[in-house]
């Protein structure tokens, strides 16, 4: 998505040009927060809802859209 969006393909290196793959998924919070620190990096992200709750409000924003069907 990010490829045909923006027109940049997040899979390249940047230094090498080669093609890079994704290897794994960290999904715990707090080995990113480990990670994060290590890196001394300095942003905070919110944690993501969960995705029935993201699904649900997405679902919600659809039907009080009625603009398209009048």
């Amino acid at each position: 998505m990010i490829r045909k969006v923006y027109e940049v393909d997040p899979m390249l290196c940047p230094q090498c040009g080669g093609q890079m793959r994704v290897i794994a998924f960290i999904t715990d919070f707090s080995v990113v927060d480990r990670i994060i620190n290590h890196l001394k990096l300095t942003f905070v992200v919110l944690k993501p809802p969960p995705p029935q709750i993201a699904f649900q409000k997405l679902l919600m924003a659809a039907e009080a859209s009625t603009e398209y069907f009048s």
